[in-house]
């Protein structure tokens, strides 16, 4: 899906395009393809498939009674090592996308808080990191394909999100190109259970892939604008109105080590592959409770869902942010999923037929589980450059170490 920038109108028209949306300066990249690896400094660092994992960096923290930031000194270490002195990047630094400083690899994610960056005006200005496909570069495919959905136009949520939606959200995060924003969900932790901090969102609104590196400035604000104004009634509204369970950083990422290398800006390159997982912490404190608490719900995940044939519908939901969308509201669009095959070798994708644009990468795509309740079987990754459908990886294997090596990172905290 085509990209929503924030205070340019370059876009990128041809070629395949991702899901997310600039939040018109980095929001919308959050939803885009790409998967990451962050976390803190401790745990398990070995993947599924015993490859090393990345080592995310917990952000600033509230000093005790005398009102300043005080980061551990072990951070502070690791920040050093990558030549980061922590209160220039606070200040700006971070702005610096120098390609021989832009740290890639999964053990690099580094996302210190920085306290009021996102503010509401940043929000809704986030663009959406648009990655679209040209239906004609899906020629080559070796796999089975179906006959392209036709369009399911997409319905808006009814506000309260809170209580329509309640595990829904966006993530904001800076890249080269500006302030991006992406679709979320809220997961359960098994390590942490009724206790979840974890959020699903695709890869690309994390990481860039093979030609960059780690986003910065990443959070999850769940139920965003909960209810449901319009991008002109949000340009007078309090932090409160936009994010009523406050704006929660991510201090550790994961993605799969396949879009790392493979992810690119346009195609499908890494598509099948294209989510992260996130562990986030509230930007100021809070009352202790948990991201899931705090919401008041957590969805599974099925790394073992049927077959795309046999799977009779799927929900996948988002904030658009391309025309016709603004970018401000939530949609849904329900669909029974087909197959898309962007390579042999790789797994097929669920595909839908949806009006959803950029900045719904990264949204939950929920079916309802034997046991008559939702679960989470995908993401929006990719779409058409002219919409009409959405297509998301079937979560397997790789996706379970993904989410399983963030959970144990944190199953002692």
């Amino acid at each position: 899906m085509r990209l929503i920038r924030p205070s340019f109108t370059t876009r990128r028209e041809t070629g395949a395009r991702r899901t997310t949306s600039p939040v018109l300066t980095a929001v919308a990249l959050v939803s885009a393809l790409a998967l990451t690896a962050t976390g803190c400094d401790s745990g398990d660092d070995t993947r599924a498939d015993g490859r090393p994992q990345a080592s995310g960096l917990p952000g600033d923290i509230d000093g005790i009674g005398d009102g300043k930031i005080k980061i551990p000194d072990d951070i502070r270490r690791k920040l050093e090592e990558h030549g980061i002195d922590i209160d220039k990047w606070r200040n700006g630094a971070w702005k610096d996308w120098n390609k021989d400083d832009w740290l890639r690899e999964a053990s690099d994610f580094i996302n210190p808080i920085i306290k009021d960056l996102w503010d509401p005006e940043r929000m809704r200005r986030a663009e959406d990191p648009n990655r679209s496909v040209d239906e004609n570069d899906l020629s080559g495919d070796q796999g089975v394909t179906d006959p392209t959905p036709v369009p399911v136009k997409a319905r808006a949520v009814s506000p309260p999100y809170r209580e329509n939606a309640a595990t829904a959200g966006k993530v904001f995060f800076d890249s080269p190109e500006g302030s991006m924003v992406c679709s979320a969900t809220v997961v359960q932790d098994p390590a942490h259970p009724g206790k979840s901090n974890l959020v699903w969102t695709a890869g690309h609104c994390v990481h860039a892939g093979k030609k960059g590196g780690w986003y910065r400035n990443i959070a999850f604000v769940p139920a965003y604008n909960d209810a449901g104004k319009d991008a002109d009634q949000l340009r007078n509204a309090t932090r409160e109105e936009v994010a009523p369970y406050g704006v929660w950083w991510g201090d550790w990422a994961q993605t799969s080590q396949q879009w790392i290398e493979q992810g690119g800006s346009t195609g499908g390159q890494g598509a099948p592959y294209d989510f992260a997982v996130l562990h986030v912490t509230p930007e100021k404190g809070g009352s202790g409770k948990s991201l899931e608490e705090t919401v008041g719900g957590a969805l599974p995940v099925d790394f073992n869902a049927p077959p795309v044939p046999k799977v009779d519908s799927v929900t996948a939901t988002g904030y658009p942010a391309a025309a016709p969308y603004d970018g401000q509201r939530l949609y849904q669009c329900q669909d029974k999923p087909g197959r898309l095959s962007l390579n042999a070798s790789d797994p097929t994708m669920y595909r839908i037929g949806c009006t959803m644009t950029g900045g719904s990468s990264g949204g939950g795509w929920v079916r309802t589980g034997p046991d008559g309740k939702p679960v989470l079987v995908s993401n929006t990754s990719i779409g058409p450059v002219t919409t009409g459908w959405l297509a998301g990886p079937r979560l397997g294997e790789v996706a379970k170490g993904v989410y399983d090596a963030v959970s144990r990172k944190f199953a002692g905290q």
